[in-house]
C-alpha cells in the first residue's frame, strides 16, 4: 500500500481544495491518505466525498500548532480524533484566532515598507482557512515582491525578520494529553526539521512520550539524514512507530504526494488506537 499522512488542502496553507487534493492523490497512486489541515478539521466532509469518488482511502487528521516553554515551535500531528471535542477544540480555536491577530499585525509592519494590505491578504485565504504566513507569501508573490513561498521565507518572513510576530500556541505536552483524550493518535511532525529553526530538545521528546506520544514522521525531506538516524534510535528505545510523509501543499511547496511513504503495519497501529472518528478505506 502507498499511504501517506501528512497533506494539506486550502482549508489551511495548502492551494488546492480538499476534493481536488484527493483527485491529486489518486493521481499519485495512494492509497492512503490523510488530510492535516494547520488547527482544522474543516475540510474532512469534503474530503470523504471526494475520497469516496476517488476510490482513495482517507484518513482525517490535523497538524497543531504547539510551542514549548523555551519558545521552540513543535507540530504535533493528529489522526482519528473526536472534532467536536471540548478541551481540544478550545485549545485550537484559541490558536486559530492568535494566528489571524498575528497576520493582521505582521501585514501592518509590511505595509509600512512594501505595497501591501490586508485585503491583498484575504484574496489568497480560502472563506473559513486558517490564516498563516503562507498567505502572506503568496500576496507577496502576486505583488512581485519576491518570486515564491520559499523566497518569502528566506527573507521577508523569516522568525529573525523585524516584520515577523510570534502567536499563541499550545504546550506540546498538552496538546498530546488533549489528542489522546479526545480518541486521536498523535505523531510528532518533522521533529528535526533544523532548517525551520530551532528544534526541540530530547527532554520534550520524552516528557511528549510520557504523555502518551506515539509516533515520529522519521522520512520527511526536512529531517536530515542523522536526525532521522537519531530518531529512530529513539523510537527503538521508546516503542513509538515510525512514518513517513510528504507534507504535500500543493503549489505551495516543492514536496510531492507520495515522496515519502508510511507502512501498512503502521496504519494497522493507527486505526487500532484511534477512536475518535472513522478512517474511510474503500
Amino acid at each position: 500500500m502507498r499511504i501517506d499522512l501528512h497533506a494539506h488542502s486550502n482549508v489551511s496553507d495548502g492551494t488546492q481544495p480538499p476534493a481536488e487534493l484527493l483527485a491529486a492523490a489518486a493521481q499519485a497512486r495512494l492509497d492512503v491518505l490523510a488530510l492535516t489541515d494547520h488547527d482544522s478539521t474543516d475540510g474532512w466532509a469534503e474530503a470523504l466525498d471526494a475520497a469516496r469518488q476517488q476510490g482513495v482511502g482517507l484518513l482525517p487528521g490535523m497538524e497543531i500548532s504547539c510551542k514549548t516553554s523555551q519558545g521552540v515551535s513543535v507540530h504535533l500531528l493528529c489522526y482519528l480524533h473526536d472534532p467536536f471535542n471540548a478541551d481540544l477544540l478550545e485549545e485550537i480555536t484559541k490558536a486559530k484566532d492568535a494566528r489571524l491577530t498575528r497576520a493582521e499585525c505582521m501585514v501592518e509592519r509590511l505595509a509600512e515598507d512594501y505595497p501591501l494590505n490586508w485585503d491583498d491578504v484575504s484574496a489568497h485565504v480560502a472563506p473559513g482557512a486558517t490564516i498563516g504566513r503562507p498567505h502572506i507569501a503568496d500576496a507577496l508573490v502576486a505583488a512581485g515582491i519576491v518570486a515564491d513561498r520559499n523566497e518569502a521565507f528566506a527573507s521577508i518572513l523569516t522568525s529573525h525578520s523585524r516584520y515577523f510576530v510570534s502567536h499563541y500556541a499550545v504546550d506540546p505536552v498538552l496538546a498530546v494529553e488533549l489528542v489522546r483524550a479526545a480518541g486521536g493518535v498523535p505523531v510528532f511532525a518533522h521533529p528535526v526539521a533544523s532548517e525551520r529553526g530551532r528544534v526541540a530538545p530530547p527532554e520534550v521528546f520524552h516528557d511528549m512520550v510520557d504523555a502518551g506520544l506515539l509516533g515520529l514522521e522519521v522520512e520527511h525531506r526536512d529531517n536530515p539524514p542523522e536526525g532521522r538516524a537519531w530518531l529512530r534510535r529513539l523510537a527503538q528505545e521508546t516503542g513509538l512507530f515510525m512514518t513517513g510523509s510528504s507534507d504535500y501543499h500543493g503549489a505551495g511547496k516543492p514536496n510531492l504526494l507520495g515522496e515519502n511513504l508510511t507502512s501498512r503495519e503502521v496504519l494497522e497501529r493507527i486505526l487500532a488506537v484511534g477512536t475518535g472518528t472513522p478512517a474511510y478505506l474503500p
